[in-house]
């Protein structure tokens, strides 16, 4: 029998989860995994650090138990993870999981894949792609990834049935500002959901300046400039953008505004890095070792007690309390958790 949903020092249930299942991608983007500090000498993660598909699933299901409904699966890139469709297959078979969605760059995002995870049971994409310049995204994702392959990443996620995709957009003062407008322009009346996302301090390596931040007022008042956009009601307890809708039909777009405009009093997201590390705050500066209650021959119960413990005293809100002395901390970094 389930249990009644655990909730944290502030009232805020454990309703999602958030499960990277790889620290590598195939990008390097500069507010993420910048290559200067991800190079080739990197020590990435290696295979048996990695949390097994099983372990992950036993750990999903006990999450269930406490009341989340929805899982994200992240990176890293996910679809670098072999055999990801499998996990996918498996966490579909947990009762009472209502909703597994994925964020991708969209680089492996092929047709026979796209079918393969939404057969195995994948609900939605969320897609990163931050201009339709060449020039900009390329040195934004500093791979020299072209614009194109994502558009058809966006076009096969869409056809597979895995809509409607989201398409997130991050935000940074003097890179891409310029383009919010063409971004926007390119995706009304698609069917498609594009969200504008203010830069964030995640981690300690992406160089963050607060002047670097194009808030959410400001990026409201440029689509302003163009459309007349209207406010609409969330969704669900706890989402994270703010939505709008074209008040001429021409469909929806969100903000995320973790620095200017924070949500920490709604924030009902865990999450676990590939390494069986749970962080209750995407900006955490220390995680809870899962993994070793996984190989230590701990009991289903006694993760869930551990779990509980740990989200009960939860009191997490930096984006609420972001100060000079915060941001200066070494914070756990987004390549690790995902976003």
């Amino acid at each position: 029998m389930t249990k009644a949903p655990i909730l944290d020092t502030l009232q805020r249930p454990l309703h999602d989860l958030r499960i990277s299942v790889t620290d590598r991608c195939t990008f390097r983007c500069t507010y993420c995994m910048p290559k200067e500090i991800f190079g080739r000498d990197y020590a990435f993660l290696a295979r048996d650090e990695l949390l097994s598909f099983e372990e992950i699933t036993r750990l999903a299901r006990v999450f269930v138990k406490l009341g989340t409904k929805k899982i994200r699966l992240t990176g890293g890139e996910p679809m670098l993870r072999r055999d990801f469709e499998k996990l996918v297959e498996m966490l579909a078979g947990i009762e009472g999981l209502d909703d597994i969605a994925m964020t991708t760059n969209g680089s492996l995002m092929t047709p026979d894949r796209a079918r393969a995870l939404k057969k195995a049971g994948l609900s939605r994409v969320t897609v990163s792609l931050d201009s339709l310049d060449e020039a900009v995204f390329q040195s934004m994702n500093d791979v020299g990834f072209p614009v194109a392959r994502v558009l058809a990443a966006i076009d096969n996620a869409a056809e597979a049935g895995l809509a409607p995709v989201k398409i997130d957009m991050v935000v940074k003062r003097g890179v891409n500002e310029d383009h919010i407008i063409p971004m926007a322009r390119h995706f009304r009346n698609s069917g498609h959901i594009l969200r504008f996302i203010e830069y964030m301090d995640v981690g300690t390596t992406n160089g963050w300046r607060m002047e670097d931040v194009v808030s959410a007022k400001e990026i409201l008042a440029t689509l302003g400039q163009e459309w007349e956009l209207e406010p609409v009601e969330a969704n669900y307890f706890g989402e994270v953008a703010e939505r709008y809708r074209y008040t001429d039909g021409g469909g929806e777009v969100g903000i995320i505004a973790s620095v200017t405009l924070p949500f920490c009093g709604a924030c009902t997201r865990a999450r676990l890095s590939a390494d069986g590390e749970l962080y209750t705050c995407l900006f955490g500066v220390k995680g809870h070792d899962l993994r070793k209650l996984l190989r230590d021959g701990s009991s289903d119960e006694a993760l869930e007690a551990a779990i509980r413990d740990i989200w009960g005293n939860r009191s997490d809100r930096y984006s609420e309390i972001r100060s000079e002395d915060t941001i200066s901390l070494h914070k756990v970094e987004m390549s690790k958790i995902g976003g």
